[in-house]
């Protein structure tokens, strides 16, 4: 029974951690290093309410797995640092908890979090061809490849006010190009040029709490969609 209570604190403690800092994160863009040792301290707590500690800390240092991992993806700037110390903080808070039957790993978080954030890409395509079926032209005054544009379409859109988006134009001489390029959120600045290209800078947090979700109530979706789950 004792067991039991602590596998709901832990995710309830994880789900608080992270609705936490999501809000934080969409209003501000900038969550402080506070809540990572707040909640790195609660899962130190945690450990020693376990009915056997030696193996839950096993087990926690086998979620932690996925820590050198996310810190590389940081370094090349796949996402930002509080995204990567969520991640750590969370597998040792509520290390690979899952409601359902099917199997999940140390990664499960990280990979359900990389697949949701593809959703962005879809919801900008769509908005960008009803433009284009509208018969709006969205790439007026740009000199670009066909398969540059269709690119964009996926990552981008044209903004009238950008807000805690990063630019997708370069001025090149008399004409506009599209940058296509990642743009890292710790060192990036936010567009504020009025009607132009932009990629939505929007926290990655958002995804991971949303893997988190989809780990706690259907596991792993890659493992659920090549048959293990």
């Amino acid at each position: 029974m004792i067991e039991i209570d602590i596998f709901q604190i832990r995710i309830l403690a994880a789900l608080v951690m992270l609705i936490s800092v999501t809000i934080i994160d969409i209003r501000t863009r900038e969550i402080s290093d506070l809540w990572w040792m707040i909640f790195g301290g609660i899962s130190v707590a945690l450990l020693f309410l376990e009915p056997d500690l030696i193996q839950a800390a096993i087990g926690v240092g086998f979620s932690l797995i996925v820590a050198p991992l996310v810190l590389l993806l940081w370094r090349f700037g796949l996402f930002g640092g509080a995204d990567a110390l969520g991640l750590i903080v969370l597998s040792a808070l509520a290390p690979m908890a899952t409601f359902s039957e099917s199997p999940i790993s140390p990664f499960s978080i990280l990979v359900n979090s990389a697949l949701l954030s593809i959703t962005p890409m879809i919801i900008n395509f769509i908005r960008n061809s009803l433009l284009i079926l509208q018969k709006k032209n969205i790439f007026m005054g740009f000199d670009e490849s066909t398969s540059k544009k269709a690119l964009a379409m996926f990552i981008g859109y044209r903004a009238k006010n950008p807000k805690y988006s990063f630019s997708l134009e370069r001025q090149v001489g008399k004409k506009k190009t599209l940058n296509i390029a990642m743009h890292n959120s710790d060192s990036a600045e936010y567009c504020t040029t009025p009607d132009t290209w932009v990629t939505p800078g929007l926290p990655f947090m958002i995804f991971i709490l949303g893997g988190f979700i989809v780990q706690l109530l259907f596991g792993d979706i890659i493992f659920n969609f090549v048959g293990l789950g």
